[in-house]
């Protein structure tokens, strides 16, 4: 078993304590019903993780814009004649994607023993609503417009070790691509939050833990 001595755990926000899936699944189709256009949830989801990446490698742009060139890249290939002047409906519909049911609980749980953070690929603003659905405080918070850069750069994990000032991190997320690649690439312990089920790469870096869920990571830290 891994060590379990950690002093942070850093967290990406959505996706790994946000029910980012359901809030993109929901904001583009009442988006879309309100023009009489009906989509079907896996396709905006299998859309929308083929266009974000490639809006976020580009130069730095605030999240704002990201969401919108998104919400126009994922209209295109479903066929949803989107008007430029509508793709803020993505950003503004945020606030309100909820936790994952076992979000908070976990949470508290590890706040019992270790200071908390977030590494995000947000606004700062637009993370402030987030967090008014989180049950915690979280001690360290580096966000993609603190660093102007996305995850997968390394620019969040940097800022949170050269913060962190010697403390050792345990980074949590659900995206391998975003944040075990990233982390394990810095030498930073990461815990894959794998909601999804999914594979590594293969020949890529293994997380140093593997759960389904916040709260078997919280089982596994804590006992």
């Amino acid at each position: 078993m891994p060590d379990t001595d950690f002093d942070l755990i850093t967290f990406d926000c959505y996706g790994t304590l946000i029910d980012w899936e359901s809030g993109i699944i929901n904001a583009f189709q009442s988006e879309a019903l309100a023009g009489g256009v009906s989509l079907n949830p896996a396709d905006i989801a299998a859309a929308y993780m083929i266009e974000e990446p490639i809006v976020e490698s580009e130069p730095y742009q605030p999240y704002r814009e990201v969401l919108a060139k998104t919400a126009l890249g994922v209209a295109g290939r479903l066929g949803w004649k989107l008007e430029a002047e509508r793709a803020s409906f993505l950003a503004e519909s945020v606030a309100r994607w909820r936790p994952f049911p076992d979000t908070n609980a976990a949470l508290e749980r590890l706040a019992s023993r270790y200071s908390l953070g977030i590494l995000s690929n947000i606004d700062d603003d637009i993370l402030a609503q987030t967090r008014e659905h989180f049950s915690v405080r979280f001690d360290l918070i580096v966000t993609a417009a603190q660093v102007e850069s996305y995850k997968p750069g390394h620019a969040h994990f940097l800022e949170a070790m050269k913060r962190g000032n010697g403390k050792r991190i345990l980074h949590a997320a659900q995206s391998y691509f975003h944040d075990v690649v990233p982390a394990s690439a810095l030498g930073v312990p990461a815990a894959w939050v794998n909601r999804r089920h999914e594979r590594a790469d293969e020949g890529g870096p293994a997380p140093t833990y593997e759960v389904n869920t916040l709260s078997e990571l919280a089982g596994v830290l804590l006992g």
